[in-house]
């Protein structure tokens, strides 16, 4: 995904980002085990990012988010890795989740049916699945090599659908467009600041306050 070549890098990204992926299906188990210790089980589809391992900007996220509660959505949330262990650890909230990619939403409702939880999984770009919904916290690690459009839409819809109150929680490379995320972040929200650091990794939150 981050290769030098800007059309192989395209090329893979098509493969997730995408309503329908065009990669023929492939199922590979994934493990994750939190720093508590607790173990989780994922199926891992092609097509979705990321197939068959964990990436290190979601176990960052997984690990070090900030507390949540009330109304949750995980956006662009793949086969449900971070909702899904979200709600597992915080099960009081109610978690919502969507992608544009089917075969992601398809595993979404797949690996929450068996990690045994409840959520509102929907199939749709960015914000259109929620209508005029909002949310108590907008969690995502967001597809920056789809384009500044793209993440800035995510932006400025996390603000729209979020509460009073309520956070956007984003992970991001520092130099590798999550500067520009959490400046923008700032503009729109009047409050950005970085949460967790590791290894050029950034979580960065900003709180809705009116």
């Amino acid at each position: 995904m981050y290769s030098s070549s800007s059309e192989n890098r395209n090329n893979s990204f098509e493969h997730y980002y995408t309503e329908e992926p065009s990669t023929v299906l492939k199922v590979k188990e994934v493990q994750v085990k939190l720093r508590n210790g607790h173990l989780y089980i994922f199926k891992s589809p092609s097509g979705v990012y990321s197939f068959g391992a964990l990436d290190k900007a979601t176990e960052i996220l997984i690990n070090h988010h900030a507390p949540v509660f009330g109304k949750v959505l995980d956006i662009g949330c793949g086969y449900g890795v971070i909702g899904i262990i979200i709600k597992k650890e915080e099960p009081k909230i109610e978690l919502f989740m969507s992608d544009i990619n089917r075969r992601a939403v398809e595993f979404a409702k797949i690996n929450a049916k068996d990690n045994n939880i409840e959520a509102d999984i929907r199939q749709g770009n960015l914000y259109e699945p929620w209508n005029d919904m909002k949310f108590d916290h907008i969690i995502s690690n967001p597809p920056i090599v789809a384009g500044k459009e793209v993440w800035m839409k995510l932006i400025e819809g996390a603000f729209e659908h979020l509460n009073a109150g309520g956070t956007l929680q984003l992970v991001a490379y520092h130099n590798k467009g999550g500067e520009r995320i959490k400046k923008y972040m700032n503009e729109i929200f009047g409050n950005a600041e970085d949460i967790w650091k590791e290894g050029g990794i950034r979580i960065y939150i900003s709180k809705r306050n009116q």
